[in-house]
């Protein structure tokens, strides 16, 4: 084989593929999420996690069409490019239940379009709240919010996963427990309940 032959042919072979998924993390929360899961995947050193903010009013359909464009937005690219590592191998869409309209026509749309969901109700803080104790009952949002203070004095929406890691475990445990308790009291995603852990253990894969 001539040198140039072996050169078109070494010129058309596909990029190397990463093992390591690349996920994309689409957050409803300016400040406490993004936070969160940033530190948290700088703790575990996996640098292939991209966070964005979805703009508006932070509507959860409106999170999970920015989630489905920003996808099929990635597939084209790499589609075009030919380069797989163009791709996200998930999608993750983070939001509350809290009081927000339209959730189950949320739920479908992420389903129909294989996005991932971490949904905490009623709100991201419970997530947090495990990593230092037990299920603390139904609460409504402002309520756990006040609580955290006990555990993280000065409490802003600021938060470092370092901080808080030695409670990471038993954060899991605990909203794993919630979640098997509500689907067999058939009341999915129930107040108490969060899948932030999910996400966590696809940072970690």
């Amino acid at each position: 084989m001539k040198k140039r032959d072996r050169e078109r042919k070494k010129a058309r072979r596909a990029p190397y593929r990463q093992t390591k998924p690349v996920i994309l993390v689409v957050s409803e929360g300016k400040v406490t999420e993004p936070g969160y899961i940033r530190t948290f995947a700088q703790y575990y050193k996996n640098s292939r996690v991209k966070i964005e903010l979805c703009g508006g009013m932070g509507v959860p359909k409106t999170i999970v069409e920015y989630a489905k464009n920003r996808k099929a937005e990635a597939e084209k690219r790499a589609k075009r490019e030919q380069d797989e590592n163009l791709k996200f191998d998930e999608v993750w869409c983070v939001f509350d239940i809290d009081e927000h309209p339209n959730i189950p026509d949320a739920i479908q749309m992420a389903s129909s379009n294989g996005l991932c969901l971490a949904i905490s109700n009623p709100c991201f803080e419970l997530w947090l709240w495990l990593h230092f104790a037990p299920q603390p009952g139904m609460r409504e949002r402002h309520a756990l919010q006040s609580m955290l203070q006990k555990h993280i004095p000065g409490y802003d929406k600021q938060i470092d996963f370092a901080n808080i890691a030695d409670g990471y475990q038993d954060a899991v445990l605990r909203a794993e427990q919630l979640e098997n308790a509500a689907l067999e009291d058939n009341e999915d995603r129930r107040n108490p309940t969060t899948g932030v852990w999910r996400l966590t253990k696809s940072i970690l894969r």
